[in-house]
Protein backbone atom coordinates (compact mmCIF):
# COMPACT_ATOMS: atom_id res chain seq x y z
CA UNK A 1 0.00 0.00 0.00
CA UNK A 2 1.32 3.43 -0.95
CA UNK A 3 2.05 5.45 2.20
CA UNK A 4 3.67 8.59 0.75
CA UNK A 5 1.30 11.37 -0.42
CA UNK A 6 1.45 15.12 -0.97
CA UNK A 7 0.52 17.16 2.08
CA UNK A 8 -2.31 18.97 0.25
CA UNK A 9 -3.80 15.64 -0.85
CA UNK A 10 -3.40 14.29 2.67
CA UNK A 11 -5.50 17.11 4.12
CA UNK A 12 -8.01 17.12 1.27
CA UNK A 13 -8.53 13.36 1.66
CA UNK A 14 -9.23 13.86 5.36
CA UNK A 15 -11.97 16.39 4.66
CA UNK A 16 -10.30 19.75 5.29
CA UNK A 17 -11.36 21.26 1.99
CA UNK A 18 -10.48 21.14 -1.68
CA UNK A 19 -6.85 20.90 -2.78
CA UNK A 20 -6.78 24.65 -3.50
CA UNK A 21 -8.37 25.46 -0.13
CA UNK A 22 -5.90 23.39 1.87
CA UNK A 23 -2.98 24.78 -0.13
CA UNK A 24 -3.99 28.25 1.06
CA UNK A 25 -4.14 27.04 4.66
CA UNK A 26 -0.70 25.50 4.28
CA UNK A 27 0.70 28.79 2.88
CA UNK A 28 -0.74 30.58 5.93
CA UNK A 29 1.45 28.39 8.18
CA UNK A 30 -1.47 26.55 9.81
CA UNK A 31 -0.03 23.08 9.20
CA UNK A 32 2.89 21.28 10.84
CA UNK A 33 4.57 17.98 10.02
CA UNK A 34 6.43 16.35 12.91
CA UNK A 35 6.26 19.66 14.77
CA UNK A 36 7.73 21.77 11.95
CA UNK A 37 5.59 24.34 10.11
CA UNK A 38 5.30 23.50 6.41
CA UNK A 39 4.15 26.05 3.84
CA UNK A 40 4.26 24.05 0.61
CA UNK A 41 1.50 21.65 -0.41
CA UNK A 42 3.74 19.42 -2.49
CA UNK A 43 5.76 18.22 0.52
CA UNK A 44 5.57 14.43 0.74
CA UNK A 45 4.13 12.94 3.94
CA UNK A 46 4.38 9.34 5.14
CA UNK A 47 0.80 8.49 6.16
CA UNK A 48 1.97 5.80 8.60
CA UNK A 49 4.96 7.50 10.23
CA UNK A 50 4.61 11.30 10.05
CA UNK A 51 2.54 13.35 12.51
CA UNK A 52 0.44 16.05 10.86
CA UNK A 53 -1.33 18.83 12.73
CA UNK A 54 -3.87 21.31 11.35
CA UNK A 55 -4.38 24.46 13.44
CA UNK A 56 -2.82 22.60 16.37
CA UNK A 57 -5.03 19.53 16.09
CA UNK A 58 -3.59 16.14 15.07
CA UNK A 59 -4.84 14.76 11.74
CA UNK A 60 -4.59 10.99 11.26
CA UNK A 61 -4.78 9.48 7.80
CA UNK A 62 -7.25 6.73 6.94
CA UNK A 63 -6.52 4.95 3.67
CA UNK A 64 -9.90 3.24 3.34
CA UNK A 65 -13.30 4.14 4.70
CA UNK A 66 -16.37 1.92 4.96
CA UNK A 67 -19.93 3.06 5.63
CA UNK A 68 -23.32 1.40 5.85
CA UNK A 69 -26.12 3.54 4.38
CA UNK A 70 -29.86 2.89 4.53
CA UNK A 71 -30.74 4.25 1.10
CA UNK A 72 -34.20 5.83 0.83
CA UNK A 73 -36.32 5.71 -2.31
CA UNK A 74 -35.66 8.54 -4.77
CA UNK A 75 -31.89 8.58 -4.25
CA UNK A 76 -29.59 7.24 -6.95
CA UNK A 77 -26.49 5.07 -6.47
CA UNK A 78 -23.94 7.36 -8.11
CA UNK A 79 -21.04 9.50 -7.00
CA UNK A 80 -22.49 12.71 -8.47
CA UNK A 81 -25.40 13.99 -10.50
CA UNK A 82 -26.41 17.49 -11.58
CA UNK A 83 -30.12 17.13 -10.89
CA UNK A 84 -30.68 14.15 -8.56
CA UNK A 85 -29.63 13.34 -4.99
CA UNK A 86 -26.97 10.65 -4.79
CA UNK A 87 -25.95 8.31 -2.01
CA UNK A 88 -22.71 10.28 -1.69
CA UNK A 89 -24.72 13.47 -1.15
CA UNK A 90 -26.28 11.79 1.91
CA UNK A 91 -22.89 11.51 3.56
CA UNK A 92 -21.77 14.97 2.46
CA UNK A 93 -19.94 15.64 5.74
CA UNK A 94 -17.49 13.03 4.51
CA UNK A 95 -15.47 15.18 2.11
CA UNK A 96 -13.35 12.47 0.57
CA UNK A 97 -13.75 12.62 -3.18
CA UNK A 98 -12.90 8.96 -3.77
CA UNK A 99 -15.90 7.44 -2.00
CA UNK A 100 -18.34 5.43 -4.14
CA UNK A 101 -21.23 2.97 -3.68
CA UNK A 102 -20.16 -0.68 -3.83
CA UNK A 103 -22.87 -1.89 -6.18
CA UNK A 104 -26.12 -0.24 -7.14
CA UNK A 105 -29.75 -0.20 -6.14
CA UNK A 106 -32.54 1.09 -8.37
CA UNK A 107 -33.72 4.62 -7.64
CA UNK A 108 -36.95 3.42 -6.02
CA UNK A 109 -35.31 0.56 -4.09
CA UNK A 110 -34.45 1.08 -0.43
CA UNK A 111 -32.01 -0.50 1.96
CA UNK A 112 -28.42 -1.47 2.44
CA UNK A 113 -25.67 0.20 0.41
CA UNK A 114 -22.01 0.06 1.34
CA UNK A 115 -20.04 3.25 0.65
CA UNK A 116 -16.27 2.91 0.45
CA UNK A 117 -13.11 3.87 -1.39
CA UNK A 118 -11.71 0.32 -1.28
CA UNK A 119 -11.89 -0.74 -4.91
CA UNK A 120 -10.36 -4.18 -4.36
CA UNK A 121 -12.96 -5.19 -1.75
CA UNK A 122 -15.80 -3.80 -3.86
CA UNK A 123 -14.62 -5.77 -6.89
CA UNK A 124 -14.42 -9.00 -4.89
CA UNK A 125 -17.92 -8.56 -3.44
CA UNK A 126 -19.47 -7.67 -6.79
CA UNK A 127 -17.70 -10.18 -9.04
CA UNK A 128 -20.27 -12.75 -10.30
CA UNK A 129 -17.74 -15.57 -10.01
CA UNK A 130 -17.59 -15.10 -6.23
CA UNK A 131 -21.34 -15.70 -5.79
CA UNK A 132 -21.75 -13.21 -2.94
CA UNK A 133 -25.34 -13.44 -1.69
CA UNK A 134 -27.73 -10.50 -1.43
CA UNK A 135 -31.10 -10.80 0.31
CA UNK A 136 -34.04 -8.52 -0.48
CA UNK A 137 -37.42 -8.02 1.16
CA UNK A 138 -40.25 -7.25 -1.24
CA UNK A 139 -43.99 -6.72 -1.48
CA UNK A 140 -45.38 -8.37 -4.57
CA UNK A 141 -48.59 -7.76 -6.50
CA UNK A 142 -49.86 -11.32 -6.84
CA UNK A 143 -49.84 -14.49 -4.75
CA UNK A 144 -46.46 -16.21 -4.91
CA UNK A 145 -46.86 -19.92 -5.69
CA UNK A 146 -44.77 -23.06 -5.23
CA UNK A 147 -44.14 -23.00 -8.98
CA UNK A 148 -42.68 -19.50 -8.68
CA UNK A 149 -40.39 -20.74 -5.91
CA UNK A 150 -39.25 -23.68 -8.04
CA UNK A 151 -38.74 -21.50 -11.12
CA UNK A 152 -36.48 -19.17 -9.14
CA UNK A 153 -34.53 -22.15 -7.74
CA UNK A 154 -34.06 -23.68 -11.20
CA UNK A 155 -32.65 -20.51 -12.73
CA UNK A 156 -35.41 -18.41 -14.23
CA UNK A 157 -35.48 -17.44 -17.91
CA UNK A 158 -36.10 -13.72 -17.55
CA UNK A 159 -36.10 -13.03 -21.28
CA UNK A 160 -34.44 -14.30 -24.44
CA UNK A 161 -31.10 -12.80 -23.47
CA UNK A 162 -30.93 -13.43 -19.73
CA UNK A 163 -31.32 -16.54 -17.60
CA UNK A 164 -30.85 -15.74 -13.91
CA UNK A 165 -28.66 -17.86 -11.69
CA UNK A 166 -30.58 -20.11 -9.26
CA UNK A 167 -32.15 -17.93 -6.59
CA UNK A 168 -33.99 -18.66 -3.36
CA UNK A 169 -37.51 -17.32 -2.91
CA UNK A 170 -39.21 -17.47 0.51
CA UNK A 171 -42.82 -16.46 1.18
CA UNK A 172 -43.28 -14.57 4.44
CA UNK A 173 -46.99 -13.77 4.13
CA UNK A 174 -49.74 -14.06 1.53
CA UNK A 175 -52.72 -11.69 1.62
CA UNK A 176 -55.58 -13.37 -0.25
CA UNK A 177 -57.94 -10.40 -0.16
CA UNK A 178 -55.38 -7.94 -1.50
CA UNK A 179 -53.74 -10.58 -3.72
CA UNK A 180 -50.34 -9.52 -2.45
CA UNK A 181 -47.35 -11.34 -0.99
CA UNK A 182 -44.45 -10.46 1.28
CA UNK A 183 -41.31 -12.32 0.29
CA UNK A 184 -37.57 -12.65 0.71
CA UNK A 185 -35.39 -13.38 -2.30
CA UNK A 186 -31.70 -14.26 -2.29
CA UNK A 187 -29.69 -13.64 -5.44
CA UNK A 188 -26.00 -14.01 -6.29
CA UNK A 189 -25.73 -11.50 -9.12
CA UNK A 190 -26.94 -7.97 -9.80
CA UNK A 191 -28.28 -7.41 -13.28
CA UNK A 192 -30.21 -4.28 -14.21
CA UNK A 193 -33.67 -4.32 -12.51
CA UNK A 194 -33.07 -8.03 -11.93
CA UNK A 195 -35.61 -8.80 -9.22
CA UNK A 196 -38.32 -6.73 -10.90
CA UNK A 197 -37.68 -8.52 -14.20
CA UNK A 198 -37.71 -11.93 -12.51
CA UNK A 199 -41.14 -11.34 -11.02
CA UNK A 200 -42.44 -9.93 -14.28
CA UNK A 201 -41.32 -13.20 -15.90
CA UNK A 202 -43.69 -15.13 -13.58
CA UNK A 203 -46.58 -12.72 -14.11
CA UNK A 204 -46.20 -10.56 -11.01
CA UNK A 205 -44.86 -7.12 -10.18
CA UNK A 206 -42.79 -5.62 -7.39
CA UNK A 207 -44.56 -3.00 -5.29
CA UNK A 208 -41.76 -2.36 -2.82
CA UNK A 209 -38.14 -3.54 -2.64
CA UNK A 210 -35.54 -3.26 0.10
CA UNK A 211 -32.09 -4.83 0.34
CA UNK A 212 -31.41 -6.37 3.75
CA UNK A 213 -28.02 -8.03 3.31
CA UNK A 214 -24.92 -7.80 1.17
CA UNK A 215 -22.58 -10.72 1.78
CA UNK A 216 -22.07 -10.97 5.54
CA UNK A 217 -23.26 -7.38 6.07
CA UNK A 218 -26.81 -6.88 7.37
CA UNK A 219 -28.75 -3.61 7.49
CA UNK A 220 -28.74 -2.04 10.95
CA UNK A 221 -32.34 -1.91 12.16
CA UNK A 222 -31.73 1.39 13.94
CA UNK A 223 -30.59 3.20 10.77
CA UNK A 224 -33.43 5.40 9.54
CA UNK A 225 -33.78 5.90 5.76
CA UNK A 226 -31.03 8.28 4.70
CA UNK A 227 -28.91 7.61 7.79
CA UNK A 228 -25.45 6.05 7.72
CA UNK A 229 -22.68 4.92 10.05
CA UNK A 230 -19.16 3.54 9.81
CA UNK A 231 -18.83 -0.23 9.68
CA UNK A 232 -17.69 -1.83 12.91
CA UNK A 233 -14.45 -3.79 13.06
CA UNK A 234 -16.54 -6.95 13.42
CA UNK A 235 -18.55 -6.20 10.28
CA UNK A 236 -15.47 -5.28 8.30
CA UNK A 237 -13.55 -8.40 9.34
CA UNK A 238 -16.50 -10.56 8.26
CA UNK A 239 -16.62 -8.83 4.86
CA UNK A 240 -12.90 -9.39 4.38
CA UNK A 241 -13.22 -13.12 5.08
CA UNK A 242 -13.85 -15.53 2.19
CA UNK A 243 -17.55 -16.05 1.43
CA UNK A 244 -18.80 -19.56 2.18
CA UNK A 245 -20.82 -21.11 -0.61
CA UNK A 246 -24.31 -21.95 0.63
CA UNK A 247 -25.85 -25.41 0.27
CA UNK A 248 -29.60 -25.67 0.56
CA UNK A 249 -30.98 -28.31 2.92
CA UNK A 250 -34.29 -29.53 4.26
CA UNK A 251 -36.94 -27.59 6.17
CA UNK A 252 -36.24 -28.20 9.87
CA UNK A 253 -39.60 -26.69 10.90
CA UNK A 254 -41.66 -29.56 9.47
CA UNK A 255 -42.25 -31.31 12.82
CA UNK A 256 -42.00 -28.18 14.98
CA UNK A 257 -45.13 -26.84 16.67
CA UNK A 258 -43.53 -24.02 18.69
CA UNK A 259 -40.34 -21.95 18.58
CA UNK A 260 -38.75 -20.60 21.76
CA UNK A 261 -36.09 -17.89 21.73
CA UNK A 262 -33.55 -16.95 24.31
CA UNK A 263 -33.19 -13.15 24.21
CA UNK A 264 -29.69 -11.74 24.72
CA UNK A 265 -27.23 -12.80 22.03
CA UNK A 266 -29.95 -14.87 20.36
CA UNK A 267 -32.85 -12.67 19.32
CA UNK A 268 -31.06 -9.37 19.96
CA UNK A 269 -27.40 -8.38 19.65
CA UNK A 270 -26.95 -7.21 23.24
CA UNK A 271 -24.18 -9.13 24.99
CA UNK A 272 -21.76 -6.24 24.48
CA UNK A 273 -24.06 -4.10 26.65
CA UNK A 274 -23.63 -6.36 29.68
CA UNK A 275 -19.87 -6.55 29.35
CA UNK A 276 -19.75 -2.74 29.39
CA UNK A 277 -22.21 -2.54 32.31
CA UNK A 278 -20.27 -5.07 34.39
CA UNK A 279 -17.11 -3.01 33.91
CA UNK A 280 -18.84 0.26 34.77
CA UNK A 281 -20.79 -1.18 37.72
CA UNK A 282 -17.76 -2.75 39.40
CA UNK A 283 -15.71 0.39 38.74
CA UNK A 284 -18.25 2.26 40.88
CA UNK A 285 -17.08 0.14 43.81
CA UNK A 286 -13.41 0.58 42.92
CA UNK A 287 -13.16 -2.92 41.42
CA UNK A 288 -11.86 -4.27 38.11
CA UNK A 289 -13.87 -6.87 36.21
CA UNK A 290 -12.23 -10.30 36.60
CA UNK A 291 -11.44 -12.30 33.46
CA UNK A 292 -13.67 -15.23 34.49
CA UNK A 293 -16.79 -13.19 35.28
CA UNK A 294 -18.69 -13.70 32.00
CA UNK A 295 -18.06 -17.43 32.07
CA UNK A 296 -19.26 -17.75 35.68
CA UNK A 297 -22.55 -15.91 35.17
CA UNK A 298 -23.44 -17.28 31.71
CA UNK A 299 -27.03 -18.47 31.57
CA UNK A 300 -28.04 -17.89 35.19
CA UNK A 301 -31.04 -15.72 36.02
CA UNK A 302 -30.78 -12.02 36.76
CA UNK A 303 -31.55 -12.70 40.44
CA UNK A 304 -28.88 -15.39 40.65
CA UNK A 305 -26.42 -13.01 38.98
CA UNK A 306 -27.18 -10.29 41.53
CA UNK A 307 -26.64 -12.78 44.38
CA UNK A 308 -23.34 -13.81 42.77
CA UNK A 309 -22.18 -10.19 42.55
CA UNK A 310 -23.22 -9.43 46.11
CA UNK A 311 -21.38 -12.43 47.54
CA UNK A 312 -18.25 -12.39 45.36
CA UNK A 313 -17.63 -8.66 45.37
CA UNK A 314 -19.12 -7.90 48.81
CA UNK A 315 -21.62 -5.42 47.39
CA UNK A 316 -23.42 -3.70 50.29
CA UNK A 317 -26.64 -3.02 48.32
CA UNK A 318 -29.72 -5.24 48.38
CA UNK A 319 -30.43 -7.71 45.58
CA UNK A 320 -33.35 -5.52 44.47
CA UNK A 321 -31.16 -2.42 44.27
CA UNK A 322 -28.44 -4.24 42.32
CA UNK A 323 -30.99 -5.42 39.74
CA UNK A 324 -32.59 -1.97 39.61
CA UNK A 325 -29.22 -0.29 39.02
CA UNK A 326 -28.44 -2.70 36.19
CA UNK A 327 -31.83 -2.10 34.59
CA UNK A 328 -31.37 1.67 34.68
CA UNK A 329 -27.90 1.40 33.18
CA UNK A 330 -29.12 -0.87 30.38
CA UNK A 331 -32.51 0.66 29.55
CA UNK A 332 -31.37 3.43 27.20
CA UNK A 333 -29.04 1.10 25.29
CA UNK A 334 -31.77 -1.55 24.97
CA UNK A 335 -34.24 0.91 23.48
CA UNK A 336 -31.90 2.86 21.20
CA UNK A 337 -28.75 0.85 20.43
CA UNK A 338 -29.48 -2.88 20.62
CA UNK A 339 -30.47 -4.25 17.18
CA UNK A 340 -32.32 -7.43 16.33
CA UNK A 341 -30.22 -10.29 15.04
CA UNK A 342 -30.13 -10.36 11.21
CA UNK A 343 -33.31 -11.87 9.80
CA UNK A 344 -35.10 -12.01 13.17
CA UNK A 345 -38.08 -9.83 12.18
CA UNK A 346 -38.53 -11.64 8.88
CA UNK A 347 -38.29 -15.01 10.64
CA UNK A 348 -41.01 -14.00 13.11
CA UNK A 349 -43.27 -13.10 10.16
CA UNK A 350 -42.38 -16.40 8.51
CA UNK A 351 -43.31 -18.38 11.65
CA UNK A 352 -46.57 -16.48 11.98
CA UNK A 353 -47.50 -17.26 8.38
CA UNK A 354 -46.96 -20.96 9.11
CA UNK A 355 -49.07 -20.84 12.26
CA UNK A 356 -46.15 -21.68 14.57
CA UNK A 357 -46.46 -19.95 17.98
CA UNK A 358 -43.42 -18.24 19.49
CA UNK A 359 -42.16 -17.59 23.00
CA UNK A 360 -39.25 -15.99 24.81
CA UNK A 361 -37.45 -17.73 27.68
CA UNK A 362 -34.74 -15.43 29.01
CA UNK A 363 -32.61 -14.94 32.10
CA UNK A 364 -32.99 -11.17 31.70
CA UNK A 365 -35.40 -8.95 33.63
CA UNK A 366 -38.99 -8.41 32.53
CA UNK A 367 -38.55 -4.65 32.28
CA UNK A 368 -35.66 -4.85 29.83
CA UNK A 369 -37.24 -7.69 27.88
CA UNK A 370 -40.46 -5.76 27.35
CA UNK A 371 -38.56 -2.54 26.59
CA UNK A 372 -36.47 -4.02 23.78
CA UNK A 373 -39.43 -5.91 22.27
CA UNK A 374 -41.48 -2.71 22.25
CA UNK A 375 -38.58 -0.73 20.75
CA UNK A 376 -38.60 -3.12 17.78
CA UNK A 377 -42.42 -3.42 17.72
CA UNK A 378 -42.35 -7.24 17.93
CA UNK A 379 -44.11 -7.93 21.25
CA UNK A 380 -47.21 -9.21 19.46
CA UNK A 381 -45.32 -12.09 17.87
CA UNK A 382 -44.89 -13.87 21.22
CA UNK A 383 -47.63 -15.84 22.94
CA UNK A 384 -45.52 -16.42 26.07
CA UNK A 385 -42.70 -14.39 27.63
CA UNK A 386 -40.86 -15.85 30.65
CA UNK A 387 -37.98 -13.97 32.30
CA UNK A 388 -35.41 -14.58 34.99
CA UNK A 389 -37.86 -13.08 37.49
CA UNK A 390 -40.34 -15.90 36.84
CA UNK A 391 -38.01 -18.89 37.31
CA UNK A 392 -35.84 -19.65 40.34
CA UNK A 393 -33.40 -22.01 38.62
CA UNK A 394 -31.45 -20.57 35.71
CA UNK A 395 -29.89 -22.36 32.78
CA UNK A 396 -28.49 -25.06 32.37
CA UNK A 397 -31.48 -26.27 34.39
CA UNK A 398 -34.44 -26.89 32.04
CA UNK A 399 -37.08 -25.15 34.18
CA UNK A 400 -37.55 -22.03 32.04
CA UNK A 401 -38.04 -24.08 28.86
CA UNK A 402 -40.36 -26.65 30.44
CA UNK A 403 -42.47 -23.87 31.97
CA UNK A 404 -42.63 -22.10 28.60
CA UNK A 405 -43.73 -25.26 26.78
CA UNK A 406 -46.39 -25.81 29.44
CA UNK A 407 -47.80 -22.32 28.94
CA UNK A 408 -47.80 -22.86 25.18
CA UNK A 409 -49.47 -26.27 25.71
CA UNK A 410 -46.96 -27.88 23.35
CA UNK A 411 -45.04 -31.08 24.10
CA UNK A 412 -41.30 -30.34 24.59
CA UNK A 413 -40.37 -32.77 21.83
CA UNK A 414 -42.11 -30.53 19.29
CA UNK A 415 -40.33 -27.33 20.39
CA UNK A 416 -37.34 -25.75 18.61
CA UNK A 417 -35.13 -23.56 20.79
CA UNK A 418 -32.65 -20.90 19.63
CA UNK A 419 -29.72 -20.29 22.00
CA UNK A 420 -26.33 -18.56 21.92
CA UNK A 421 -24.44 -20.12 24.87
CA UNK A 422 -23.67 -23.74 25.89
CA UNK A 423 -25.61 -23.52 29.15
CA UNK A 424 -28.70 -22.48 27.20
CA UNK A 425 -28.26 -25.35 24.74
CA UNK A 426 -27.87 -27.73 27.69
CA UNK A 427 -31.08 -26.41 29.23
CA UNK A 428 -32.99 -27.01 25.98
CA UNK A 429 -31.53 -30.51 25.65
CA UNK A 430 -32.48 -31.38 29.24
CA UNK A 431 -36.00 -30.19 28.49
CA UNK A 432 -36.16 -32.70 25.62
CA UNK A 433 -36.29 -30.01 22.94
CA UNK A 434 -34.40 -29.55 19.67
CA UNK A 435 -31.86 -26.72 19.82
CA UNK A 436 -30.27 -24.54 17.16
CA UNK A 437 -27.21 -22.61 18.32
CA UNK A 438 -26.79 -19.17 16.78
CA UNK A 439 -23.47 -17.51 16.13
CA UNK A 440 -22.70 -14.55 18.37
CA UNK A 441 -19.37 -12.69 18.57
CA UNK A 442 -19.46 -12.53 22.36
CA UNK A 443 -19.76 -16.30 22.72
CA UNK A 444 -17.59 -17.29 19.77
CA UNK A 445 -14.97 -18.57 22.19
CA UNK A 446 -17.57 -21.20 23.14
CA UNK A 447 -18.38 -22.16 19.55
CA UNK A 448 -16.87 -25.65 19.81
CA UNK A 449 -19.08 -26.47 22.83
CA UNK A 450 -22.14 -24.98 21.12
CA UNK A 451 -21.60 -27.13 18.05
CA UNK A 452 -21.01 -30.23 20.17
CA UNK A 453 -24.24 -29.76 22.13
CA UNK A 454 -26.67 -28.34 19.55
CA UNK A 455 -28.53 -30.09 16.75
CA UNK A 456 -28.11 -27.20 14.32
CA UNK A 457 -25.84 -24.19 13.94
CA UNK A 458 -26.87 -20.98 12.20
CA UNK A 459 -25.17 -17.68 11.40
CA UNK A 460 -28.47 -15.78 11.39
CA UNK A 461 -32.19 -16.41 10.89
CA UNK A 462 -31.93 -16.15 7.13
CA UNK A 463 -30.16 -19.54 7.38
CA UNK A 464 -33.38 -21.15 8.61
CA UNK A 465 -35.66 -19.57 6.02
CA UNK A 466 -33.26 -20.27 3.17
CA UNK A 467 -32.39 -23.71 4.58
CA UNK A 468 -28.65 -23.05 4.66
CA UNK A 469 -28.04 -24.00 8.31
CA UNK A 470 -25.51 -26.58 9.49
CA UNK A 471 -26.93 -29.89 10.74
CA UNK A 472 -24.55 -31.22 13.37
CA UNK A 473 -26.07 -34.58 14.28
Amino acid sequence: MKTSVRLDKYLADMGFGTRSQVKEKIRQGLVTVNGVTVQKGDVKVDTQADQVQYEGQPVGYVHFEYYMLNKPAGVICATSDRSQTTVIDLISDKKRKDLFPAGRLDKDTEGLVMITNDGALSHRLLSPKNHVAKIYYAKIAGLVTQKDIQDFADGLYVDEEFRAQPARLVTLQRFQKEEESEILVEIFEGKFHQIKRMFEAVGKSVLYLKRLTFGSLSLDGFLAPGAFRALTDRELNALMAPENKKVWGRDILEDIRAVIFDLDGTLIDSMWVWRDIDIEYLKGFGLDMPDDLQENIAGISVTQTAVYFKERFHIPDSIEKIIGDWDRMALEKYTTQVPLKPGALEFLKYLKSRGIPCAIATSNSRRLTQAVLEAHNITGYFQVILTGEDIHKGKPEPDVYLETAGKLKIEPGHCLVFEDIPYGVMAANRAGMTCAAIDDPDSRWQEEDKRRLARYYIQDYFDIMFQTYEELK
